[in-house]
């Protein structure tokens, strides 16, 4: 169970209930609880046509492309690189 925090207008924090970890992305793109809130921690909401929800990180971009923190088919994390506007799996719906 996850707890989506607003941080400010369009910028949201994500965290575990249970364990009071931050989703977090580092620069290679690798989501990873990070037990403080800090800068990697911060995810662009954005609500698309779709009726999904995607979220980018705020502090990282892969050739001045956004990271989107997603999910592979088998509901493990999928690297930041790899992942493009509308990912197959996304996050949240």
């Amino acid at each position: 169970v996850v707890e989506i925090r607003s941080v400010r207008v369009g910028v949201v924090a994500i965290r575990a209930v249970h364990s009071g970890f931050y989703l977090a992305m580092n620069k290679q793109g690798r989501l990873y609880g990070s037990r403080e809130f800090g800068p990697s921690c911060m995810f662009r909401e954005r609500i698309e046509e779709n009726g999904y929800n995607t979220y980018a990180s705020l502090r990282w971009r892969h050739r001045s492309r956004p990271m989107f923190a997603s999910l592979d088919g088998r509901g493990g994390p999928q690297p930041g690189h790899r992942t493009r506007h509308g990912p197959r799996c996304p996050l949240v719906r």
